[in-house]
């Protein structure tokens, strides 16, 4: 409780300083926010503050005091059953109103036993014998009848804790303050030297070989799940507590994770069959084309939980690059009309047709791809790959996507970009003697041919970008390249075809390839 003068103060105070409530408490050291604010208001109010504060009523009258306490006395001196007869008071406040009326109830006796007592002169001859070292410690205490603590205790009382040099075995020995300096000193580097070599272990050793962590990893970064498997390799080796200290690991924590990871894992076979996915898959499955792999070998998880796997198990999909914006729209020339408009859909196949050519620069040298797209499931059409973007191509591609419709009625419109390529003469006969429809963007706007550009950044994406290609020759790049069109058009499953692969769905529909 505030005297008057400490409340006026504070709200003097307070309105010093612009009625700010956090720098009146840090200068005055009191009262609480709310006080103060309480005491301000009273004093705008009044234009003063009340001298005392009125005392607080009782919560028990007297008559119920002397009620509790008479009921006690007569019941066998129970609390519970004064509590339970009478509905009050608390446990605390009878036992305090019984102590009241019956202070004699509060005596208590104190005893103990008494120490035994050994004459100084068994002291003395004891401390000699042990001094001297003619016989054992333990041989001295029991000739005299004692405990060999009782003897160094001795000891220590007549001649101090510092052990003189004739307790020694060796008289060669420093004197007792240097040596107790080395000693100590001694202990310091054991000390740190455990420290270091502790440290090496969980960051070289263990660190790097359990969890895969680099040596420059944070020991306090890492989870308490991988702090605890760091600990169980460990702890043969160095003290528990030792461990959890080092690694600001609770004790609780670590019994948790430790009986978390002795409970088998239901996901262990689903990790293995989930990687092996990953990998055959050129790393580039997201979750959900790997649910739908799991799901095609009668494995049903959620998405959630293979999101979750992945993390664990360190299953990264390689991310696309940006690409850099470029303004220039070329010159415009007289071409075809686009009649795909930026309409990629198809209801049938042979309808749509669309081609470009893309540029792989790897040290050996350059390589480059020219496609046709199908655009009724994605299904790579035709395709060559050459080391040189001329006529022979691109009229190579064509030749083969012709042959694919040959006999047929199928007569699709082929759209590619203002390229050269698709205006030399050898192009032009070609799309005329198979009776195809031409089609064009515009200049410089890759947009209009969208779902082809599409093709080639999953391509990049999942097979280029990744991969170191440093030691790889021109003619094991264009065989990689060659593979991965393959295992796009026959295994690569897409979700928009229903978890198929463009020739699985073609063959799930009765068409051909």
């Amino acid at each position: 409780m505030y005297s008057y003068e400490d409340r006026v103060r504070a709200v003097e105070l307070y309105i010093k300083l612009g009625k700010r409530v956090r720098p009146t408490i840090r200068q005055l050291g009191y009262p609480t926010k709310n006080s103060l604010k309480g005491w301000y208001r009273e004093y705008e109010q009044r234009l003063d503050l009340p001298v005392g504060y009125a005392g607080r009523k009782p919560k028990y009258s007297q008559a119920q005091k002397e009620a509790a306490v008479e009921h006690y006395l007569t019941h066998d001196r129970c609390i519970a059953a004064t509590m339970r007869t009478l509905g009050y008071p608390g446990r605390g406040t009878l036992t305090a109103w019984v102590r009241e009326a019956l202070p004699e109830t509060r005596k208590a006796v104190v005893g103990s036993v008494g120490r035994r007592r050994y004459p100084e002169t068994l002291k003395q001859t004891g401390v000699m014998a042990l001094c001297s070292r003619q016989e054992a410690a333990q041989a001295v205490a029991e000739r005299l009848g004692v405990c060999r603590p009782t003897l160094y205790n001795w000891k220590n009382q007549l001649l101090g804790r510092e052990a003189p040099a004739s307790m020694k075995h060796g008289n060669n020995s420093p004197p007792v303050p240097e040596r107790a300096e080395l000693e100590r000193q001694l202990e310091s580097l054991q000390r740190d030297i455990r420290q270091l070599q502790l440290e090496r272990d969980l960051l070289k050793k263990k660190a790097n070989e359990i969890l895969k962590k680099g040596l420059g990893v944070d020991l306090q970064l890492l989870t308490n799940r991988e702090k605890t498997l760091l600990v169980d390799a460990l702890k043969a080796l160095y003290a528990l507590p030792e461990l959890l200290a080092r690694l600001a690991l609770a004790r609780s924590s670590y019994f948790y994770h430790r009986a978390r990871v002795k409970v088998a894992d239901k996901y262990l076979a689903v990790r293995g069959t989930l990687t092996d996915l990953f990998e055959l898959n050129h790393r580039c499955y997201g979750y959900r084309r790997l649910q739908a792999s799991l799901a095609r070998q009668c494995i049903t998880i959620s998405e959630k939980v293979v999101q979750r796997l992945m993390k664990q198990e360190s299953l990264v999909v390689a991310k696309a690059k940006r690409r850099r914006y470029g303004s220039y729209l070329g010159e415009i020339s007289p071409a075809p009309e686009n009649l795909i408009n930026r309409d990629f859909h198809a209801a049938a196949p042979n309808e749509k047709w669309l081609t470009d050519i893309t540029e792989f620069q790897i040290p050996a040298g350059k390589v480059y791809l020219s496609p046709i797209i199908d655009c009724f499931d994605g299904l790579v059409i035709s395709w060559t790959i050459g080391t040189h973007p001329d006529a022979e191509l691109v009229n190579t591609m064509l030749d083969a996507a012709i042959e694919t419709v040959a006999g047929g009625n199928d007569r699709p419109v082929v759209h590619s970009d203002r390229g050269a390529h698709y205006r030399w003469p050898g192009w032009l006969s070609r799309i005329g003697d198979a009776k195809l429809i031409r089609s064009m963007s515009r200049k410089g706007c890759s947009p209009d041919n969208a779902a082809c550009e599409g093709f080639f950044g999953r391509l990049k994406t999942e097979l280029f970008y990744p991969r170191d290609w440093k030691s790889t020759t021109i003619e094991q790049f264009i065989e990689v390249v060659d593979s991965y069109i393959r295992w796009y058009n026959e295994k690569r499953i897409k979700i928009s075809l229903g978890s198929l692969s463009p020739i699985e769905y073609r063959e799930s529909l009765g068409l051909t390839a």
